[in-house]
């Protein structure tokens, strides 16, 4: 009898692990392939934690043409946060993992979480014949007219440093808000 308890609560045990780990690995969020294709990329930005190293290092606020710094869109399943980008790497047509055109940064209760840098933003070359790719995904386009008044461009958002339910790769985190 107390054999067949132990082996019950043993299959138990074991059908619960095995459905955590189907569920924590059937997420894109989890995929261990997206978190070494991220590696060199989380090592390139631990720097910019600190908006004052990023702000040296050139990256400056992007605001839309509404003057909205921190952008959210819960129709689209929620915000990316506040985008800091660096224009001359913006201007360079070349996609570097390490060096990534946009840092975006997410603000708590109208404090900055010094702490996280969400995603690193690519932006490709608006002339591009073909949507970029890195980390094995494709860019997004973005057509014109456009909240930021740019004219086309592609871009990838990869959540590095902040969990994305949504997944890894895609633009908008629900999980993430702009303080009112």
């Amino acid at each position: 009898m107390k054999l067949l308890r132990i082996l019950a609560v043993a299959s138990i045990s074991a059908v619960m692990l095995m459905g955590q780990a189907v569920a924590a690995f059937a997420h894109p969020q989890h995929e261990p392939t997206a978190v070494s294709m991220t590696s060199p990329a989380r090592s390139a930005t631990a720097k910019y934690h600190s908006l004052t190293v990023a702000k040296k290092a050139g990256y400056s606020i992007l605001a839309d043409t509404a003057g909205i710094t921190c952008i959210a869109d819960p129709q689209m399943g929620g915000a990316m946060g506040v985008h800091y980008v660096k224009s001359d790497l913006v201007k360079d047509p070349a996609i570097a993992a390490t060096e990534p055109e946009a840092l975006v940064y997410v603000v708590i209760k109208a404090n900055w979480d010094a702490n996280q840098v969400p995603p690193a933003s690519y932006v490709g070359s608006r002339d591009a014949q073909a949507p970029p790719m890195l980390f094995g995904h494709t860019f997004n386009f973005t057509d014109a007219p456009n909240r930021y008044g740019l004219p086309p461009f592609y871009s990838l958002h990869a959540w590095i440093w902040k969990q994305n339910p949504a997944g890894t790769f895609q633009m908008w985190n629900p999980s993430v808000h702009c303080a009112t």
